[in-house]
């Protein structure tokens, strides 16, 4: 089993142990943490055990550990897209009962884009997004949105990045990712049919702050049909609502 670096702090040990839950994780067992922070068992046990006196940490009778009550109190509330979520949340609820379909709300986080709000319903087309989960910013419809407006530098060391393939459709080189981010910037969205799933259409518009800059991407994930290019209009519309929400501009129509 790995152990830590000598002279590496009790904080940065705690944070190992906490992010060794992956989005799809609900529990683990000590083992599992212990492999995953690179810890040795006895370690991992000891602070897992410390931090769930505070709270940060809990475990079921079974043992396994999950992340603590306290701990989701405290980055709800501290949460920085707190403000973007309350106020993207009642135009998500529209947008939802009028395309039936997965409605999300993504950030940037890293080289990465992070949805920070998601509905569905039963029978929506297949989405493998969740609420606190990542995807490749080349892959996803919100992602491709976000990395169009970033930053230069941002965007080519993206550029020099293997490219993961989901389908057949998805962007796989650097040239094809370059004609799809100009692609984004020329029309305003991004639409991308079958690029996560064969069966799945996602199409993203931004929300600006009032400089103008991209803060957000709004998105819909629908069927890979012919009708999925006739709710962009209705999702512009949205992501208007939500700068309004915010006290931002509305971005212009495409």
């Amino acid at each position: 089993m790995p152990r830590t670096q000598r002279g590496e702090s009790v904080l940065s040990r705690a944070v190992r142990i906490v992010e060794a839950f992956g989005p799809g994780d609900t529990a683990l067992t000590i083992t599992e943490i212990a492999r995953r922070s690179g810890l040795h068992i006895a370690t991992a046990s000891r602070l897992v055990e410390e931090l769930g006196r505070f709270g940060w940490l809990q475990r079921d009778e079974d043992r396994r550990v999950r992340i603590g009550v306290r701990m989701w109190e405290v980055v709800s509330r501290a949460s920085p897209t707190l403000s973007l979520r309350e106020a993207a949340m009642p135009v998500m609820e529209d947008l939802h009962a009028i395309v039936g379909q997965n409605i999300q709300l993504g950030v940037m986080e890293g080289d990465e884009v992070l949805f920070v709000e998601r509905l569905t319903a039963p029978g929506a087309v297949i989405n493998i997004t969740r609420v606190a989960g990542r995807l490749p910013l080349h892959a996803s419809s919100s992602g491709l949105l976000l990395l169009a407006f970033a930053p230069p530098a941002q965007q080519e060391r993206i550029l020099g990045q293997p490219l993961e393939v989901f389908t057949g459709q998805t962007i796989s080189t650097p040239s094809q990712l370059r004609a799809a981010l100009a692609e984004v910037r020329r029309q305003g969205y991004a639409f991308l049919s079958g690029h996560i799933h064969p069966d799945a259409t996602g199409v993203a518009v931004p929300v600006k702050d009032p400089a103008g800059k991209v803060v957000a991407a709004l998105a819909i994930v629908v069927p890979n049909d012919a009708a999925a290019k006739s709710r962009i209009a209705v999702l512009q519309a949205a992501s208007a609502a939500v700068s309004r929400a915010m006290g931002y501009p509305a971005p212009p129509p495409s």
